[in-house]
C-alpha cells in the first residue's frame, strides 16, 4: 500500500479527510514512492485557529523556557541527524554526506535560537523627564508561516521556525509538495522537545495553500524562499493584505578568477559550487567569469577532464559526488537549456545529456555539463538553470566582470577568487550584491548572521535567520511611564515634549 503523507496539527500526525493526491518520487529511481495528500483552504484556516490559541500561552511563556524547547530539539535534531539525511536523500536526490551537510547548516539556525531570549531585552532610558522613564519591549506576533522550497526541505525551515518560535510565535510550515516527509520528521522531534501541543504546524499543499496563507488575517507574517516570479507573488499578496513578507527569490551566481589566482583552489570550488547537489541550490556557482583569454584558456583545460570524470549516482552510492535531480520535468527542463544553449551559439565542452546509471536507468539522472564561450543574450545566461551546469562568460577585464554582475537582474551571491587584498577590497566595496565571497565559492553566512540577497533576489526588507529574524518575527511596543510624585504640572495643552 503506497504511504500517504499527512499533516502535523496539534502535536501529532493527522491525516485529512479530502483532498487531492499527488504523486512523491524517489529520483534516483524514478518511481513513486509515496503519495502527499493536499489540503484544502479550509483546512489551512482550522490549523490557524488551532495555531492561534496555541500562541497565547506560548508567547506568555518566559524566553528562557522557550529557549530550552530550543536547546533540546538540537540534541534531538544530533541524535536523529542519519535519519534526517535519509529522509532528505530519499524524496530530493541529494547524496547522504550532502543531506548531512543540510542538517548541520541548519542546526546553526537552531544554534542561534538558543540564545535569542539575550535578544529579547528591549531597551530602558531613565529619567527622560522628571519621574518619566521609557523603554521598549519586542512582542511576538501571534501565528507566522513559512513556504519552503524542495532543494533544502530541511535546513530552509530551520532558517525560518526555530527562531519564530523562540521569539514567542505560533509558527506554521508549508513544505514543498515534491519532499514533503522530513518536515514531519521536525515535526515530531519538535513534539519530543517539550514544545506545546498547536506551536508548531506542518500544512501540506499547493497554491491553494499558498493562497489560504496569505489571504488568512490571523497569519501576521510570511517567510518564503523559492524562485523570483513566486516570490514576488508572495510579496504583492501578502504585503496587500497587511502582512509582513520576506521572500527570497532566484540566483545568478558569478564567479570571478582573477588572473593571480590560485588555479587550483579555483577549480576545486567550482567543481562543489557548480555540481555539489545536482547545482539545486540557490547559491550555486552557475556563472564562471575568467578575466582575460590564458586564464579562460586554463581554467578550461584543467575543468574538462574533471567534469567528464565527476561521479553520479543514487545517494545509496557512497563514490557518488552528484545525484539525480528532483524530478522529471527538471531532467527535461535542464535538457532544454543545454540545447538552446547550443543552438544559440555557446561551446559544450561536456555534455552530461543521456547519462544512464546502472540499475537506476529511470532515475532522473542527468551528468555535469560545462559551457564556454556564453553570452549575456544567452538563454542559459539569463535563466537560473537549477542543474548541473557551468556558464562560462570570458571577460577581457576585472572592470567587465563588474559590468556583468551588475546588468544581472539578480543579486543573491557572488565571489571572487585573487590574491589581490586591493582587488578584494574594492570588489567587496562595489560589487551590487547581497552575499560575497572572497575565495569562498559559496558565501552563505553563519547561523549569527543574516542571509540574503538584493534586487529580484529578495522582495522584502528582512533578510532571513540570524539577527534580522528578531526585527521580523516580532515588533516593538514602547511604554513611557511616570508614577505618582507628588508633584502637580497642571494640564498641557501643547505637544509634549522632554523640557
Amino acid at each position: 500500500m503506497t504511504n500517504i503523507i499527512g499533516n502535523h496539527v496539534g502535536g501529532s500526525r493527522v491525516s485529512q479527510t479530502g483532498g487531492t493526491l499527488q504523486d512523491v518520487f524517489n529520483p534516483s529511481t524514478g518511481e513513486v514512492s509515496a503519495q502527499v495528500r493536499l489540503s484544502s483552504s479550509k483546512e489551512l484556516d482550522d490549523v490557524v485557529q488551532v495555531a492561534s490559541e496555541a500562541a497565547v500561552a506560548w508567547g506568555a511563556t518566559p524566553p528562557a523556557k522557550r529557549a530550552q524547547v530550543m536547546y533540546r530539539f538540537k540534541r534531538l535534531l544530533e541524535d536523529n541527524a542519519d535519519k534526517i539525511a535519509s529522509s532528505i536523500s530519499s524524496e530530493h536526490g541529494k547524496t547522504h554526506d550532502d543531506a548531512l551537510g543540510e542538517v548541520a547548516r541548519g542546526m546553526e539556525a537552531v544554534e542561534f535560537s538558543c540564545g535569542i531570549p539575550h535578544l529579547l531585552k528591549g531597551t530602558f532610558s531613565e529619567q527622560v523627564a522628571t519621574s518619566i522613564d521609557v523603554y521598549s519591549i519586542p512582542q511576538s506576533l501571534g501565528v507566522v508561516a513559512g513556504i519552503t522550497p524542495f532543494n533544502f526541505p530541511a535546513m530552509v525551515p530551520m532558517w525560518m521556525f526555530p527562531n519564530a518560535l523562540a521569539c514567542g510565535n505560533a509558527f506554521i510550515l508549508k513544505p514543498s509538495e515534491r519532499d514533503p516527509s522530513v518536515t514531519l520528521i521536525l515535526a515530531d522531534l519538535l513534539k519530543e522537545a517539550g514544545l506545546p501541543d498547536g506551536v508548531f504546524s506542518v500544512v501540506q499543499g499547493d497554491k491553494v495553500v499558498v493562497d489560504a496563507i496569505l489571504d488568512n488575517p490571523e497569519i501576521k507574517a510570511v517567510s518564503f524562499v523559492g524562485s523570483t516570479p513566486v516570490a514576488e507573488y508572495i510579496y504583492t499578496r501578502g504585503a496587500a493584505n497587511g502582512k509582513r513578507v520576506q521572500a527570497l527569490g532566484g540566483a545568478k551566481n558569478h564567479m570571478i578568477i582573477m588572473p593571480d589566482a590560485d588555479m587550483d583552489q579555483v577549480v576545486d570550488a567550482l567543481m562543489g559550487a557548480g555540481y555539489g547537489s545536482a547545482g539545486e541550490r540557490c547559491m550555486a556557482i552557475s556563472v564562471p567569469v575568467p578575466v582575460g583569454e590564458k586564464v579562460a584558456d586554463e581554467l578550461m583545460d584543467r575543468m574538462v577532464p574533471l567534469v567528464e570524470k565527476l561521479p553520479v549516482g543514487p545517494p545509496s552510492d557512497p563514490n557518488a559526488a552528484m545525484g539525480p535531480v528532483i524530478t522529471k520535468q527538471s531532467l527535461e527542463r535542464i535538457t532544454s537549456l543545454l540545447q538552446s544553449g547550443v543552438d544559440q551559439g555557446a561551446k559544450l565542452m561536456v555534455d552530461g545529456r543521456g547519462l544512464k546509471v546502472p540499475r537506476h536507468e529511470k532515475g532522473f539522472f542527468i551528468g555535469a555539463s560545462l559551457f564556454d564561450q556564453v553570452t549575456p543574450e544567452m538563454d542559459i545566461y539569463k535563466e537560473e538553470i537549477f542543474g548541473p551546469v557551468l556558464s562560462t562568460v570570458r571577460v577581457a577585464d576585472y572592470e567587465a566582470a563588474i559590468k556583468l554582475i551588475h546588468n544581472n537582474q539578480y543579486a543573491n551571491g557572488v565571489a571572487i577568487f585573487t590574491r589581490d587584498g586591493d582587488a578584494a577590497r574594492d570588489f567587496v566595496n562595489r560589487i551590487q550584491v547581497g552575499m560575497v565571497g572572497i575565495n569562498v565559492p559559496i558565501p552563505v553566512p553563519v547561523g549569527y548572521h543574516s542571509f540574503g540577497g538584493w534586487k529580484k533576489s529578495l522582495f522584502g526588507s528582512h533578510h532571513i535567520y540570524g539577527p534580522d529574524t528578531i526585527h521580523f518575527y516580532t515588533r516593538l511596543k514602547a511604554v513611557t511611564s511616570r508614577w505618582p510624585t507628588g508633584i502637580k504640572a497642571g494640564a498641557q495643552f501643547n505637544f509634549p515634549t522632554m523640557s
